[in-house]
């Protein structure tokens, strides 16, 4: 009945202090606990140090001869004869002698390792086996070294040739002893270069020598000693292993040294330690019999301490209970009282307490985010108004900026408008987010950046956004005109250079400084047309308000400057193909037309589209019937130029529609020279080498010289040479000298400065100086390597 009427009030805050009284009155139960607690620490410390002193000293024995082994694959390894054996390719006679000092080497090994009882060297080009003394097969050295009928002779190739590196394992060796086993450490030779398996080195020793060994340590009182390689593999025990491997296994996860497992025998208790030279590790179990059996009395004493705690701690907490909970409980009736609405599902009292406590302070900080949420838009709509000249506000703008804690410094103020150019490609790199998201947290970073750089000036700074733009109000502390200047600038750059951090482009621009809030607008306005100039200047530029302004004074530099005889002179440069002197022409015009602050963006685009019809009147003028088909194949030329957002892109796409024309004109043109034209200009390019064969010891030698030779002007002759052969004329010249020079430094005895003279260089410094900068070294270093 009792248990029936307690049980729906078990989540009751009596529930909980009567475990809080038991645990204060738990106190002598919780000594006794201790006490056997200590005595069986200070037990279990005294031995752990005993067996962990064995293991150490189990390892010390066992590591000695482990690293013998190890020192031994290693001499083996880079042994002079081996390495030339298995990476040098000499002839067959010479690797079978080579192979016979090699094993007779092998015997001075043997001798000096005394306690290695086998190793041998596998030679996988000859699928044979080198021992101390003598070369084997394959197959004989299985039977004579490991055939004892545990292992097949394809298995012991699988486990040589497919063994980890420098690994331990376990091998069959027909001379091993009782246990007819062995120890081996294997390592893989490094591959030729042609990425085969060269060879492995095998070093064993027998399992009846480590297990004397370990005969030889007393103080075990029991215990038994597992070795593990690196695939947790049982290479040695001094016993049958009683406790399941997978618990080893399992207890070398964790990370202390010391654990307790089941074993068939009842439970043990495991030491590990790692190997100081290899991979290896060494386990000591030992019978938990030996702890308890010295602590007996101990536990008794603390079963009796324990009940009698239990009984007293019942009492105390009864009564404890019975006089705290009463004012609790009034206290829930109250609140229960006063929320009817409220269920209680919860039976604690204390979190019903504080679930009412936690309901009601939701609902304040609710109401303040949703005011927060308001001051915020409105704001916003309030600079929104101000920057478009909206002053029909039932509440002054002063009054405004006072509400939303706005501090006007000054009477002088500036806008700079931020647009971002790259949002596609800034969305792509935050996904799971969806428009808006991405969208706020740009404008996030670029508010918080913002303001915090104007702060730094001194001034201060209150951004919107507008239009898909990002709106920064400056308004400046008490400072002269110049420096409002430096500090708009320097805000601008800086924002645009940080900004690039979160992989944001930018294009900003300024306004003038103005002078009240009425005034605001004005430099709205005016950054919004520094903005457009983007067209001309380009995207990702800082554009001022000042550098685009019109006076009286610059409308005269408003012209347009492309007249027909420099229309006609492109076109002929366009009909013979010369790709350079037409994108210089163009690029000319282009200057002239674009270098002016005060370009207008009609006459921009005019003059874009009359240089597209410029190369259209030069392909028609071509006349042979194929211009209309092969402007018909490119349709859209017209139409990628418009879709550029700036001058720039224009050009761009201008120069790349340019080059197209002169390569087709060029075309033209080189299919209408005569065979007989190109065999002249190859004899010609051929003399004028043979010229310069015989005449490159005269420092006079240039290109006007060989033009006198052959009666042409030496500035033709280089354009033909040019045209031929592709190299300059000069650089032509400059090489053969080094050549010859070369040559010379060779096989003659002659000093560097009369060498240079024989060259044809009168100075020997440019002679040095024009060697080193074709060869990368100076005459005096290639002679000392020569």
């Amino acid at each position: 009945m009792k248990l029936r009427f307690f049980w729906p009030k078990r989540k009751s805050i009596v529930f909980t202090w009567l475990l809080s009284y038991s645990a204060v009155l738990f106190v002598p139960m919780l000594m006794s606990i201790l006490i056997y607690s200590q005595s069986s620490h200070a037990l279990k410390s005294e031995i752990h140090r005993a067996n962990d002193s064995l293991l150490k000293q189990v390892r010390y024995t066992i590591d000695t001869q482990f690293d013998l082994m190890k020192r031994l694959n290693m001499e083996i390894t880079w042994n002079a004869k081996l390495q030339s054996l298995m990476y040098t390719n000499i002839r067959t006679n010479d690797d079978q002698y080579l192979a016979f000092q090699l094993v007779k080497e092998f015997r001075m090994y043997q001798t000096s390792y005394a306690t290695i009882d086998e190793f041998y060297v596998t030679w996988d080009q000859e699928a044979s086996i080198l021992r101390p003394g003598n070369m084997r097969d394959l197959h004989t050295a299985f039977d004579t070294i490991h055939n004892t009928g545990t292992l097949r002779y394809e298995q012991w190739l699988d486990t040589i040739h497919q063994a980890t590196n420098n690994q331990f394992l376990i091998l069959p060796r027909v001379d091993a002893g009782p246990s007819a086993t062995s120890i081996a450490y294997i390592t893989h030779l490094p591959k030729d270069l042609n990425g085969k398996q060269t060879g492995t080195v095998v070093v064993m020793a027998d399992r009846e020598r480590f297990e004397k060994a370990i005969e030889s340590i007393s103080g075990f009182s029991g215990g038994q000693i597992v070795i593990l390689n690196h695939d947790n593999q049982v290479l040695l025990s001094n016993v049958p292993v009683t406790v399941n491997k997978n618990l080893i296994l399992e207890q070398l996860q964790d990370e202390d040294n010391v654990t307790y497992k089941p074993s068939q025998d009842g439970e043990s208790e495991l030491f590990y330690i790692q190997s100081s030279v290899s991979d290896l590790k060494y386990v000591l179990i030992i019978p938990s019999s030996i702890y308890w059996e010295k602590a007996e009395y101990v536990r008794k004493f603390t079963y009796i301490s324990i009940l009698i705690s239990l009984f007293g701690a019942a009492v105390l907490t009864w009564f404890f209970l019975r006089r705290n909970y009463s004012p609790i409980q009034r206290l829930v009736q109250s609140i229960s009282d006063k929320n009817a609405f409220e269920e209680r599902a919860d039976g604690n009292e204390l979190h019903f307490i504080q679930k009412m406590i936690s309901h009601t302070r939701n609902e304040k900080d609710q109401i303040a985010l949703q005011l927060q949420s308001h001051h915020h838009v409105l704001r916003s709509n309030m600079l929104n108004r101000l920057l478009k000249g909206r002053i029909d506000s039932l509440v002054s703008y002063e009054e405004a900026f006072k509400t939303f804690h706005m501090d006007l410094i000054s009477n002088h103020f500036a806008v700079i408008l931020f647009a971002v150019e790259n949002s596609d490609s800034i969305s792509t790199n935050l996904p799971g987010m969806d428009i808006s998201e991405r969208r706020k947290l740009m404008q996030f970073i670029i508010t918080n950046v913002v303001e915090e750089l104007v702060g730094h000036r001194q001034h201060a700074g209150y951004v919107a956004e507008i239009d898909d733009m990002m709106v920064c109000l400056v308004n400046f502390a008490e400072t002269d005109a110049a420096e409002r200047k430096v500090d708009l600038d320097w805000i601008a750059a800086e924002a645009q250079r940080f900004l690039t951090r979160f992989h944001m482009d930018l294009t900003i621009s300024i306004s003038g400084v103005h002078t009240s809030l009425v005034g605001v607008a004005e430099a709205y306005s005016e950054a919004l047309d520094a903005m457009e100039y983007k067209m001309v200047r380009g995207k990702r530029e800082i554009i001022t308000y000042d550098e685009i302004r019109i006076d009286t004074a610059d409308k005269l530099q408003l012209g347009y400057y492309y007249p027909l005889q420099v229309e006609q002179q492109i076109i002929n440069l366009i009909k013979t193909g010369d790709i350079e002197q037409a994108s210089a022409s163009m690029n000319e015009i282009m200057g002239r037309n674009f270098d002016k602050p005060l370009v207008s963006l009609t006459l921009a685009r005019c003059l874009i589209f009359n240089l597209v019809g410029t190369m259209v009147k030069a392909m028609n003028e071509l006349g042979d019937g194929t211009t209309q088909p092969w402007l018909g194949d490119n349709p859209l030329w017209m139409d990628s130029i418009i879709a550029c957002d700036t001058i720039l892109e224009m050009q761009q796409e201008l120069q790349l529609l340019l080059r197209e024309v002169c390569a087709f004109a060029a075309s033209k043109i080189e299919a209408n020279q005569t065979k007989e034209r190109t065999e002249t200009l190859r004899e010609l390019i051929a003399k004028v080498m043979q010229y310069i064969e015989e005449q490159y010891q005269d420092a006079n030698l240039n290109v006007n010289t060989i033009g006198e030779n052959f009666a042409l002007r030496g500035s033709y002759v280089s354009k033909l040479f040019k045209d031929q052969t592709g190299e300059g004329l000069l650089d032509y010249i400059t090489k053969y000298r080094i050549q010859q020079a070369k040559k010379m430094i060779g096989y003659k005895q002659d000093s560097i400065s009369e060498i240079a003279r024989l060259v044809g260089y009168n100075e020997v410094a440019t002679f040095i100086r024009v060697f080193k900068k074709y060869e990368g070294i100076t005459p005096g270093k290639y002679k000392e390597m020569n």
